[in-house]
């Protein structure tokens, strides 16, 4: 896959390993219980999708050919989700004092999102083929982000990691894939959508309760630093086009729109750009209301198209 370490990059610090005095009792039962939802509502792909029920005869070779390239791409970003969550839970477990509800949590995540990554590849292989990269090269650069040194990067905040990646980053593709599976009339990418919504929503409600839990404890430098985090996110990973392809103002994204638009007619699990984009300036719009509650002072991106969010 794309997400590969490259040559004369800066070594990640890393945290000294202190594991003692080890501390498992239940701190934040509202955490504690999206775990024990996620061993319930475990799910196989191969038990829980009826596969069968696609028949590509239904569909035009041009849609099929979209499809399989909407399919893939997801498949390349959920792949980043392999590296990011273990290495997310290692840096949980190297600072001290840190609660045990949330590492139980992220063994569970794990495990999903490997299982999504299998549904969209060979969702992609029965439309006509995975594809293993972009068309465009460009767009390598853009998808390629290495979340799970970040993670590990002992010079940067945990909790504004959390706050970025597991509140704000994981609530937007709630959203985009709510509205991807509001528009699944084909019965195995329903079934799909249905699985990876459900995740997502306690991927997304993880993010945003350790970040509730821990906003009463900041103080007002912490916190600062936290919104400029958030915010400088938004400025180069979201606007780069990196959950949409629309966004970005630097590469053409004329085909990947296309490609959307026919799979959206289709009924085969996408929305069109133009919904993707109104999903995205809503989402944003909420989630910096409900950082601005809990006392964060953010500081508005302004996109070229979207204008101020």
């Amino acid at each position: 896959m794309m997400q590969t370490q490259h040559r004369g990059a800066t070594p990640t610090p890393l945290m000294v390993e202190r594991r003692f005095p080890l501390d498992l009792h239940r701190s934040i039962q509202s955490i504690r219980d999206l775990y024990e939802t996620g061993k319930r509502q475990r799910w196989s792909p191969n038990k829980d999708i009826d596969w069968d029920k696609l028949d590509p005869s239904t569909y035009s070779p041009t849609q099929l050919e979209a499809a399989r390239q909407v399919w893939s791409r997801r498949a390349w970003l959920e792949y980043t989700g392999l590296a990011e969550t273990p290495a997310l839970l290692i840096r949980f477990c190297l600072e001290l004092d840190r609660e045990s509800d949330p590492k139980y949590f992220l063994t569970v995540r794990n495990t999903e999102e490997a299982w999504h990554i299998e549904c969209f590849h060979r969702y992609a292989k029965l439309l006509g083929g995975y594809q293993s990269r972009p068309a465009n090269p460009a767009w390598e650069a853009v998808i390629n982000r290495t979340f799970y040194r970040d993670a590990l990067n002992a010079t940067q905040s945990l909790d504004a990691y959390v706050a970025t990646q597991c509140a704000l980053a994981d609530g937007l593709e709630l959203e985009l894939y709510r509205l991807y599976a509001s528009n699944a009339r084909e019965p195995v990418a329903a079934g799909i959508l249905k699985h990876v919504v459900q995740a997502k929503e306690r991927h997304a409600s993880f993010g945003w309760l350790y970040l509730e839990e821990r906003a009463g404890r900041m103080d007002a430098e912490t916190k600062q630093v936290i919104a400029r985090h958030i915010t400088k996110w938004v400025e180069e990973v979201a606007f780069s086009g990196y959950h949409i392809p629309s966004l970005s103002s630097t590469i053409g994204a004329q085909a990947e729109e296309a490609a959307a638009m026919l799979v959206a007619e289709a009924g085969l699990g996408a929305a069109t750009p133009e919904t993707e984009l109104r999903t995205f300036k809503e989402y944003l719009q909420n989630a910096f209301h409900r950082l601005e509650q809990l006392g964060f002072v953010m500081t508005r991106p302004r996109h070229p198209v979207l204008g101020e969010l």
